[in-house]
């Protein structure tokens, strides 16, 4: 079954290479960008990005004032709830005085428990920063990667552990493999496997089990 993974993994990458994924300046605006992508199109998420424009520092947001920041931010949507989400996963940054290099020197385990007791952070919002912002192994489960396992068919489990589980048990165990697979599946997902599938062309034609179906 994991062989499974890796030939989709491989095939993904043979079309689209390495697609070295987030987006983003600075670690801190990975998680800035993980919080307001929640609900709403990356393309809205780059102009509240813009918006903040040198005040995309968590010093700057950690001062500012909640109703200032909200209307920064207006474009992601649900923004008054979006700026307090921001205050609050600023505040745990700032437990670590916002080095990044001092957040890598702690577990994985121990990190993420304290994003996800984090108001407004859930599951795949807390992968993501770690993951992305501080290149940690944590393997992203979102929409796509659902629909990629109930198409193929992936027997990874319904739920986001499950499915997490098992990706991050028949991969490689690194964050480059992860950024990776996680952001060619979302590629590819827009390309090909969306809601109404376009099968012509897709890279995983030849082995998908739903093609045309």
């Amino acid at each position: 079954m994991g062989n499974k993974l890796l030939s989709v993994y491989e095939a993904l990458l043979a079309r689209y290479g390495e697609p070295r994924w987030w987006p983003a300046k600075t670690p801190y605006e990975v998680i800035v960008g993980a919080i307001l992508t929640q609900n709403t199109a990356w393309s809205n998420v780059e102009k509240a990005i813009a918006n903040l424009g040198s005040d995309l520092a968590p010093e700057v947001l950690a001062g500012m004032d909640a109703e200032k920041l909200a209307e920064l931010i207006r474009p992601a949507g649900f923004f008054n709830q979006k700026a307090r989400y921001l205050k609050e996963v600023t505040a745990w940054f700032a437990k670590y005085g916002y080095d990044v290099s001092i957040v890598r020197e702690r577990s994985l385990g121990k990190l993420r428990a304290e994003l996800l007791a984090t108001k407004g952070v859930g599951q795949e919002t807390a992968d993501s920063i770690l993951l992305y912002a501080f290149g940690f192994p944590t393997f992203v489960v979102d929409a796509y990667t659902h629909r990629l396992c109930a198409r193929y068919p992936i027997e990874a489990g319904k739920s986001y552990a499950a499915t997490k589980a098992y990706f991050e048990e028949h991969l490689p165990k690194n964050a480059e493999t992860y950024n990776n697979y996680h952001a060619l599946i979302v590629i590819n997902a827009k390309e090909h496997c969306r809601k109404k599938p376009v099968c012509t062309a897709c890279p995983l034609g030849d082995i998908c089990g739903r093609r045309d179906v």
